[in-house]
């Protein structure tokens, strides 16, 4: 694993408010990796929670050190605090509703979030609990296109049952009649460690996922080579996480055939840039993979994965992407393309694209077919 990169220079407050401005599509942010600081001192302290620290900067500084430690295991150490943290309705339907809070303020007018419900049946909530506890608290806060989407997670190093289990809530919720107006599970994921836990051992399952109506998007491609994002593909996903690997594949004789194989299946990327470099996926943001999916003509968007955990906002990564050379109308592209995969109703991905286009030419950017 390469060390995690240094940080870049701070971006200007100019260019922050730009990016602020930004309408954006957010398709993958884990509701577990993106409590507001305050808000987990405050449910630890609820629950009777050793905090690794005693105040907000403190705690901040805290997962700002695993971040930057250039480790996965790390970096991943803050999950187990924030789910036992979060583990009750209340908790759940708090984050949930700050996390549409904090996607709206930074300019979102489109969302889904994902999370694992079946992880706190470990703390005595109900894997249905806490999904209705969830889309209880998305619903109370709707961004300019409507309310956020919900996925579903199952864990990949778990056992069969127990992902056949999370895809079973996911397909429960999804059918479930839902008031007008609220937020709804859209979608299905595997998450968790890729190395030795293949997607394609649960074929079956995911075909019965699709067949249920519920958009599919795995995680692939961040710890795996890039054939196992073609191997999404062939599972029916429309959606990857990550799938920085896939560059990989676009440099050599097999280039034509993985990216035709991309276009057939209509594939969209969700990358994390940040996220990225403090897992050991790419070693910097100037040698970050997108920058060649993007040339290659890849469908992609950029995303936070995990906000308190990786100490960053939606803004601070479109910042970023033009600090890393990135113009303002490629940002604008892979917020349409991020519109046009998401797993909302047609009404909210049209309402998206209206706001991305209607920004475009208030501000002049054209938007031009890509390949």
């Amino acid at each position: 694993m390469p060390p995690a990169a240094p940080p870049s220079a701070p971006a200007t407050a100019d260019l922050l408010h730009r990016a602020r401005q930004l309408p954006k599509v957010l398709l993958h942010e884990h509701l577990d990796g993106g409590l507001r600081v305050a808000t987990l001192l405050d449910l630890l302290r609820q629950r009777g929670i050793a905090s690794p620290a005693p105040d907000e900067d403190s705690l901040a500084a805290w997962f700002d050190a695993r971040a930057h430690a250039g480790s996965l295991v790390e970096y991943l150490r803050g999950f187990d605090l924030t789910v036992a943290a979060m583990a009750t309705p209340e908790g759940l339907a708090r984050v949930a509703r700050e996390a549409a809070e904090d996607a709206l303020a930074e300019g979102c007018v489109l969302a889904e979030f994902r999370i694992a419900p079946l992880l706190f049946e470990a703390h005595g909530v109900p894997g249905d609990v806490a999904v209705e506890a969830m889309l209880r608290g998305l619903s109370q806060c709707p961004l300019p296109a409507g309310p956020a989407g919900l996925i579903v997670c199952g864990m990949r190093h778990e056992s069969d049952a127990q992902i056949a289990r999370a895809a079973d809530l996911a397909i429960a919720c999804h059918q479930q009649p839902r008031p007008p107006g609220s937020a709804r599970v859209v979608g299905f994921d595997l998450a968790g460690p890729e190395a030795g836990f293949p997607a394609s051992r649960h074929a079956a399952l995911l075909a019965r996922v699709r067949a249920a109506g519920l958009g599919l998007t795995l995680h692939a491609g961040e710890a795996d080579v890039g054939d196992q994002v073609l191997e999404a593909a062939r599972l029916g996903a429309t959606r990857v996480g990550h799938g920085v690997r896939l560059a990989d594949l676009l440099d050599g004789p097999a280039a034509a055939a993985a990216l035709a194989a991309v276009r057939r299946h209509g594939l969209h990327l969700e990358i994390c840039p940040t996220s990225n470099l403090h897992t050991g996926a790419a070693a910097s943001l100037a040698l970050h993979p997108i920058h060649a999916l993007w040339r290659a003509g890849v469908s992609l968007s950029f995303h936070t994965d995990n906000r308190l955990m990786s100490r960053v906002d939606h803004s601070g990564e479109a910042a970023s992407l033009v600090q890393a050379g990135f113009g303002w109308d490629d940002l604008l592209h892979m917020g349409l393309d991020a519109a046009a995969a998401s797993f909302l109703p047609v009404a909210q991905r049209d309402a998206a694209r209206a706001r991305l286009l209607a920004w475009a030419a208030a501000d002049g950017l054209p938007v031009l077919q890509r390949p």
